[in-house]
């Protein structure tokens, strides 16, 4: 860690007998506010609006031009002073308004609306877990039930449909 910044969101830190210490400290006040519970307008943007509002956001593309460039996947947020900037870390995650969903930034690029894990659990009983192998359509036998068969066909596709059991 440098003496200058923390190591995380690289914020400032005041240092002995430096003078306006207060402008250090509302320079890492402006960027916690921003990387904080962060919430952007919007995903990928690469140009910066004309005419932002104070203590707007947006996450910045891949291929970020005026303001923006040298940006390249960053939180740009709009303060009183100009444009701020959060670097994305791996994990991060981040409310998108346009699209009604959260972004996660992991492999070096952001993703909307995916969410990983290794179960579902709801009230502290596991309703999905992992996925078990794939269960086959119903065949042969010795009495034939059309309409039953029909109804466990469709449900085992409904079931693969929505990724719960192999296909």
């Amino acid at each position: 860690m440098s003496d200058d910044i923390t190591s995380r969101l690289a914020l400032p830190l005041l240092q002995p007998g430096q003078a306006q210490k207060e402008t250090t400290h509302n320079e890492a006040l402006a960027l916690l506010d921003l990387a904080v519970q962060a919430s952007v307008l919007a995903v990928g943007t690469n140009a910066p609006p004309a005419a932002p509002v104070a203590g707007s956001a947006w996450i910045v593309g891949a291929a970020p031009t005026g303001g923006w460039a040298g940006q390249a996947r960053a939180i740009a947020g709009w303060t009183s002073g100009g444009w701020r900037f959060v670097v994305a870390r791996e994990g991060m995650t981040v409310w998108s308004i346009a699209d009604g969903q959260y972004a996660r930034f992991s492999g070096g690029a952001w993703t909307i609306g995916v969410l990983a894990g290794s179960r579902v659990s709801i009230g502290g009983v596991d309703v999905v877990g992992a996925r078990r192998a794939a269960i086959p359509d119903p065949t042969g036998g010795t009495v034939v039930d059309s309409q039953a068969r029909a109804a466990i066909i469709a449900i085992l596709g409904c079931l693969r449909g929505h990724g719960l059991i192999g296909a």
